[in-house]
């Protein structure tokens, strides 16, 4: 300590005296009306200093002012950013909800518009391999579900089940290769057999001189015992007449867009 005073001896000193006058400077304000001559060289010893010190204070001021702004900003931005998120998620459930029951309608147009029997359900998984193009539903045996019994949506033949467990059913979808449906063109009324080969359909043993047109629709027929008459099950998307052969070449596109597909209904009453 003595060391540091020895050292530091004359600016202390320097401070010290600073602070004596200022001191003395101060009493005698309170007291007096008038500026003496030591009072105007204490002013003009220690204006430099206080002009720095006031500088300094209001640009600390001001740094403190702009952080508290700064953080302030950042909270309030904070709060707008999860207000967003929230707003979005409730958007969204919304437009989930609106586009679910533009779904449910047309079911239930549908089921309005037909006298049979329907059950409502919900594909819960799907198998799109090379081997085989089914669904999953949750319904089974114990709500009535029976092996062969068609299924459709409002657009047209998704399938029909080939599977029953108790409270779940497998359904063959109409693209899948080994699935064929008896079915007809309804502007001619040209008949034939609607096979599937994996993601399109195709119409078989059509005739060759049958007008048939892209853009037709095919519906099924009735014949068979499995699926009811008058069902769309495609659009044709390309026709192909060879010079020679009995029958024509006719693509058909499907009109279930089978990758969307959530709600479904099993008509529980058409199956032989």
């Amino acid at each position: 300590m003595r060391d540091f005073l020895k050292r530091h001896q004359i600016p202390l000193l320097i401070i010290l005296l600073v602070l004596v006058v200022g001191l003395v400077y101060s009493v005698n304000l309170r007291k007096k009306t008038t500026t003496t001559l030591f009072e105007r060289a204490v002013l003009t010893l220690t204006e430099p200093l206080q002009g720095q010190i006031d500088r300094s204070g209001a640009g600390i001021n001001g740094l403190w002012s702009n952080y508290l702004w700064l953080v302030d900003t950042r909270k309030q931005n904070l709060v707008t950013m999860r207000s967003n998120r929230e707003l979005r998620a409730q958007l969204l459930a919304v437009k989930e909800v609106a586009l679910e029951n533009q779904r449910l309608k047309k079911l239930l147009d549908f089921v309005e518009a037909d006298p049979r029997k329907v059950l409502p359900a919900l594909v819960v998984a799907e198998d799109a391999s090379s081997w085989a193009r089914t669904i999953i539903i949750d319904k089974g045996l114990r709500h009535g579900v029976r092996e062969g019994e068609p299924v459709v949506v409002a657009e047209g033949v998704v399938g029909r089940v080939i599977k029953v467990a108790a409270n779940s059913s497998r359904v063959l979808l109409v693209t899948d290769a080994s699935s064929s449906i008896a079915g007809l063109v309804q502007r001619t009324r040209t008949r034939g057999v609607v096979r599937g080969n994996g993601r399109e359909l195709t119409l078989e043993f059509a005739l060759r001189n049958d007008p048939v047109e892209e853009d037709d629709l095919v519906m099924t027929s009735g014949m068979g015992g499995v699926f009811p008459k008058g069902l769309v099950v495609g659009r044709v998307a390309a026709v192909e007449r060879n010079e020679f052969g009995l029958f024509q070449q006719i693509v058909l596109a499907p009109v279930v867009d089978f990758s969307r597909l959530e709600e479904v209904l099993v008509l529980m009453d058409s199956a032989e």
